[in-house]
């Protein structure tokens, strides 16, 4: 992205930007989600209590009746489902537990799990995107069970997200957990703030890819990408 012909990476701040500078595109302050400093103050039952307050007065600025039976509950529903699952990926209580195996096999080529489905939420305008992420690792002489590839990526998909950082946090941790570089990570989502708002484009997609350690090398990610084309 350019602004008065300089790349984005010659400004510190994204407060150099305005509204209508960024625009759709995807500006993300780094590899952490934005957090506050005080994150969990609030128990999940009062965060639902307040979330449903303030739903509530949306829909009612909105314009809608409030007493209509098909909406009379909608702000409840939308606090325990904001909390319990699609954003309950910003708690690190809810981060999957994770064991090890030893390599036993003595299996020393890559290991892919590829078409992970995942949901997460744009956040910019808190709309989903959706797709798929495909994962490999060398072992460094640890395993790790095949679901819990499939769990660090909905636990990180599970909060407001920007595909890029989405993409980097599922490789680092898998570093540090597999303590290896030889990790691979590609996410190809589809996005419903360019699909269904804005430009409008119901048939592009965006890809992201992260390559560590052995993957850094042309042809192990011509051999990857031949395997998740399959």
């Amino acid at each position: 992205m350019k602004k008065d012909n300089l790349l984005i990476e010659d400004y510190n701040e994204t407060s150099d930007f305005s509204y209508d500078d960024i625009g759709d595109d995807h500006i993300s302050t780094g590899l952490e989600t934005p957090m506050k400093a005080n994150p969990f103050e609030m128990s999940d039952a009062e965060k639902k209590e307040k979330i449903s307050h303030l739903f509530n007065e949306i829909m009612d600025v909105l314009g809608l009746d409030l007493t209509d039976d098909s909406l009379k509950d909608t702000p409840k529903r939308v606090a325990k489902m904001y909390v319990e699952e699609i954003f309950s990926g910003l708690n690190p209580a809810n981060k999957p537990k994770i064991s090890l195996f030893e390599n036993k096999y003595r299996y020393n080529q890559m290991l892919i799990e590829k078409n992970i489905t995942f949901y997460s939420n744009c956040e910019h305008h808190f709309v989903p995107f959706t797709g798929q992420a495909h994962i490999a690792y060398v072992s460094s002489g640890k395993v790790i069970g095949l679901s819990k590839l499939n769990r660090i990526v909905q636990y990180y998909a599970n909060r407001p997200q920007v595909q890029e950082r989405l993409t980097n946090q599922i490789a680092e941790d898998l570093k540090e957990i597999l303590n290896t570089k030889d990790v691979a990570v590609i996410i190809d989502a589809k996005h419903l703030c360019v699909s269904s708002r804005g430009v409008k484009d119901n048939t592009s997609t965006t890809i992201t890819s992260y390559y560590g350690g052995v993957f850094q090398d042309s042809t192990k990610i011509t051999e990857l990408q031949n395997y998740i084309n399959k």
